[in-house]
């Protein structure tokens, strides 16, 4: 089969069958028996550990109230509405299915799962120890996982060591990284404000809010070497004096009004960026304005387009307080180039315009597996791209091999971590900039830096956005990497499937548009970097891009979830995104909207629906979308079904409107 080019024949081994057999509750239920077996062993552990926690009291149910007409009665109106429920969630969306190729969800790891549902029954709210006396330890080795993924420094032993911690979801995550910038931009302006001595604070508020992430660290680090060497009630003092001038305290109008000659730092991020920086500046009071979204050269973040923008805020002494590259993009999949993105922050400081960099890699951070060694270091490009086609990029790969180099990092466990909703990740480089988060001022100083590094995160709450969090997640997202250890040989196996299959799928669309010329133009428009991939498509003849947009919504409608008919109706699930000028370049939209023959003067024109390109996107993250076992390919089937339907389509309405 064209999508099957390297698979073993039908009953051949196939060394990565068993591994992979085992991941999964499976698109057929097949691992069943496995995870109910799991569930009833520790659902008794559980009973057990209840019993014997003081087994002289006796049971506060007795054992006849399930006789009781009560108790009858609620059993009734219990398994009544789990039923109704049970039977409500057949209309899910069958994200377990190969068949499912659209948003990024697919089946969930057996280990995560069965970590989860095994630790809900404990009910941990992980925001301090005396709450959650072991998955809170486990969220904090689950911080140090991702950090070694990344390239962090692993290590508590180390002064600098990395730390991340769990969020609800990435939007949370990149909440958490602004909360960071800006705090660790502003603290050394409190320090001169504060009048604190021999810590060779800089001479002006320009230079201190632009001394950039290490050298703010390595001022803070001084502080609170300073600070321990005063006495007691010294200590006290200057605390109280250093947390009355901080922006945490005085808040935005205050702190640049006591300080006129500062301006309110931009963001700076690539124009696909995802909307929750936008969020996230209203949030925290910088203002939507402050989020300046720059231009994209073939589908990823501009870097002269940076350097320019850096030009501009020295002359116009606009600070900044955060450079966003993105690790495969949610619409597109594409990677920003992170090294660049690093090399321009280092350049600038040097200027004495510091800012941070943040990495959003909701979605691709786990693509770092395929990158990491079993000991953490770094592979070789030629060995990441043994058994690909085209799969990493140079550029590619040294986007990911910068990770390391950044200041901070998103990551979405429940994305490609293949984990239940609700774990997202926040990971900064180095964790003695955390302190300055700490709803206790203590924290700022001498208690925080004399603490054991897991002594001091046991009291999470205290540094994270949520006042309650869940240690279910905790315990799913730390056995899920124990198990499968996060680097190439174990974990990033897994990717490794999803990235064929986007090569697979990627030779599939030229096909399909080679077997369609003359009945329309299917091209894939940009070559992905991960496992997405979108298709651009227009009837053929068709020179106006309204019509395309629309010809390709009516296909969307068949792919999309409908809850009003039985999933079983449809053979295939897939999603749309748009392309637009401003986020792709006017020569690049030109070039994409030229090879499938629509005239680039119907762009912006005043019919509707003509200020951008509508594709189809496809998230290529399911394992089983090449199913060598079984001599399938789903990818070959779903081209072939679009096929079908793109013909079915135009004989029902030859003249495209």
């Amino acid at each position: 089969m064209p999508g099957l080019p390297d698979a073993p024949a039908q009953g051949a081994a196939d060394p990565d069958r068993g591994w992979l057999d085992a991941l999964f509750l499976g698109p057929y239920g097949e691992n069943d028996a496995l995870l109910e077996k799991l569930m009833v062993e520790f659902l008794r552990d559980h009973v057990y550990w209840r019993r014997n926690f003081h087994p002289e009291d006796p049971p506060a149910i007795p054992t006849h109230a399930a006789r009781h007409p009560g108790y009858q009665a609620f059993e009734s109106r219990l398994r009544r509405e789990l039923h109704q429920l049970s039977a409500a969630l057949k209309r899910s969306v069958p994200f377990h299915s190969p068949r499912y190729i659209g948003h990024m969800a697919s089946d969930l790891l057996l280990p995560g799962l069965a970590a989860q549902i095994l630790t809900l029954p404990y009910n941990p709210n992980n925001v301090s120890e005396d709450a959650a006396p072991v998955t809170i330890d486990l969220e904090v080795q689950a911080g140090l996982q991702l950090a070694r993924m990344l390239g962090y420094p692993d290590d508590t032993s180390r002064p600098d060591c990395a730390f991340g911690h769990l969020t609800s979801g990435g939007t949370v995550a990149n909440y958490q990284a602004l909360r960071l910038a800006l705090a660790l931009k502003a603290f050394p302006v409190a320090l001169r404000a504060g009048g604190v001595p021999d810590i060779d604070v800089p001479a002006d508020d320009w230079t201190a809010f632009n001394l950039g992430p290490d050298a703010g660290i390595a001022l803070l680090e001084r502080a609170n070497a300073w600070l321990a060497a005063q006495p007691p009630r010294e200590q006290r003092r200057w605390v109280r004096t250093v947390a009355a001038q901080r922006i945490e305290q005085l808040g935005m109008v205050d702190f640049f009004a006591r300080h006129p000659a500062l301006k309110v730092p931009k963001v700076l991020a690539p124009i696909t960026a995802h909307y929750s920086w936008s969020k996230g500046l209203k949030l925290l009071g910088l203002g939507r304005g402050q989020l300046e979204l720059l231009p994209e050269r073939g589908m990823r973040l501009d870097a002269d387009a940076l350097e320019d923008a850096l030009a501009r805020c020295e002359r116009e002494r606009q600070p900044v307080l955060m450079a966003v590259a993105v690790l495969g993009t949610t619409e597109y999949g594409t990677v920003d180039p992170v090294d660049a993105v690093v090399d321009a922050r280092d350049r600038w400081t040097r200027r004495g315009l510091g800012f941070s960099v943040h990495v959003d890699g909701a979605w691709g951070g786990y693509l770092a597996t395929l990158f990491r060694n079993p000991d953490g270091s770094l592979r070789a490009l030629a060995d990441v791209r043994e058994g690909f086609a085209r799969f990493p990029l140079p550029e590619v790969h040294a986007a990911f091999a910068a990770l390391g180099r950044t200041d901070s990092v998103t990551v979405d466990p429940h994305k490609l971590g293949y984990l239940p909703y609700g774990a997202g990740a926040f990971i900064c480089r180095d964790h003695r900039a955390v302190a300055l988060l700490a709803e206790s001022a203590d924290y700022v100083f001498q208690d925080a830096r004399d603490a054991d590094y897991h002594a001091r995160y046991r009291q999470l709450g205290q540094f994270v956005p949520e006042g309650s969090k869940s240690g279910a997640i905790a315990a799913a997202v730390y056995v899920t990497h124990k198990v499968l250890p996060l680097d190439h040989a174990n974990f990033g196996r897994l990717p490794r499937q999803t990235v064929l299959a986007a090569e697979a799928f990627h030779a599939g669309g030229e096909r399909l548009g080679a077997a369609l010329q003359g009945v329309a133009h299917v091209t894939v428009p940009f070559a992905p970097d991960s496992n997405l991939v979108c298709l651009a498509i227009n009837p053929a003849g068709n020179a106006d891009l309204a019509v395309a947009n629309a010809f390709v919504r009516r296909l969307h409608d068949e792919l999309r979830a409908d809850p009003r008919q039985p999933l079983q109706v449809k053979q295939f699930f897939g999603s749309m995104t748009t392309l637009r000028p401003e986020a792709v370049g006017d020569a690049e939209m030109h070039r994409i909207l030229a090879s499938i023959g629509i005239d680039p003067a119907t762009l912006d024109s005043d019919g509707d629906d003509s200020d951008r390109l509508v594709i189809l996107r496809h998230t290529l993250m399911n394992p089983y979308l090449l199913d060598h076992a079984n001599g399938i390919s789903y990818i070959d089937q779903y081209i072939d079904h679009l096929g079908r339907r793109i013909r079915a389509l135009l004989a029902a309405s030859p003249e495209p409107a």
